[in-house]
């Protein structure tokens, strides 16, 4: 396995009661997930800039109901980190939507419900359309479509979201300018995506998760890596679908924060209704970006009703 080793995660095992830890082997080398509970199997596909901790608040309540899989994305956290080729393959959001098969499948899955968020949520619609036959149910949070993101880059949107710019210029600048203080940059990224502006929603164990992988270097350009992927190739694989008409199939739900990234501006359900998913349901919940841990209660009250109805 590419990438270092971090010994101290395995602190963050008491947020995950119950869970087994698992390292399964992806199209790209190990991919590491935790595996907890029983019933119709579930994935949850973490963002940016974290690892699969950020599920701690709700995965241990879904796994009373579902078979609860919680990996971490190629490049953060356990998961193997291969350096990459400038945005074209190695951590397009297809490429990573192979690893969730290739652990879902190794687990006895083969079809199964996805909730994704920030850039596990690009990496779930884009494995909605590239399997549908896999994905169940589909849960969309905090993000808009990655096409739709670019074509509405306004000077506002601009400024929200520089990462997504900054992040994609070429190897090694990025990189080496957040090697100088990743756990700074890290820090004052995540507060200042969330409502309060601040950190003090985030359990210290998770932060420490996050912190850790953010601070090796190859996960580092990995991060990079994968918006250099998002302002190219996966574009180009957003918009030879939506020429082709291809929608996703399965009931999909959209939440985002109230004051959260997609919040400001058009609609964010109709701006899917528009583009890939016009059978989408969805709302808005009280919180900024990270609505897993920053509003649990809402975002379970939201998910449970739509997790819990039968696929027609």
């Amino acid at each position: 396995m590419t990438g270092s080793m971090l010994p101290a995660m395995a602190n963050i095992d008491t947020l995950f009661p119950g869970f087994k830890a698992h390292w399964i082997d992806g199209p790209i080398g190990k991919i590491f997930a935790r595996v907890g509970g029983e019933g119709p199997p579930l994935v949850l596909i973490h963002g940016f800039p974290q690892t699969h901790a950020e599920w701690h608040r709700l995965a241990p309540e879904l796994a009373k109901t579902h078979t609860v899989v919680c990996p971490d994305l190629r490049g953060y956290g356990w998961s193997a980190a291969p350096h990459g080729d400038g945005g074209k393959a190695t951590y397009t959001k297809r490429g990573m939507g192979e690893d969730i098969v290739a652990v879902m499948q190794a687990l006895g899955h083969l079809r199964f419900g996805v909730i994704g968020h920030d850039r596990g949520a690009r990496v779930a619609y884009r494995l909605a359309l590239d399997h549908p036959g896999r994905v169940e149910k589909l849960v969309l949070l905090d993000i808009l479509p990655t096409v739709s993101m670019w074509e509405g880059m306004d000077a506002a949107r601009a400024m929200q979201v520089y990462h997504w710019t900054f992040l994609a210029q070429p190897e090694p600048v990025p990189e080496n300018l957040i090697k100088a203080d990743p756990v700074g940059w890290l820090d004052h990224t995540i507060a200042s995506w969330s409502r309060a502006k601040n950190l003090d929603l985030f359990d210290p164990l998770a932060m420490r998760s996050y912190a850790e992988s953010f601070n090796d270097p190859t996960r580092i350009h990995a991060a990079c890596e994968d918006y250099r992927a998002g302002a190219t190739t996966d574009i180009e694989h957003d918009k030879a679908d939506l020429a082709e008409g291809k929608r996703i199939l399965c009931p999909t739900l959209v939440l985002w924060g109230e004051a959260g990234i997609p919040a400001k501006g058009a609609s964010p359900l109709e701006t899917w209704h528009q583009s890939f998913a016009p059978q989408a349901e969805g709302q808005a919940i009280d919180n900024g970006h990270f609505l897993p841990e920053e509003n649990p209660e809402a975002t379970l009250a939201a998910l449970k009703p739509f997790l819990a109805r039968a696929v027609a």
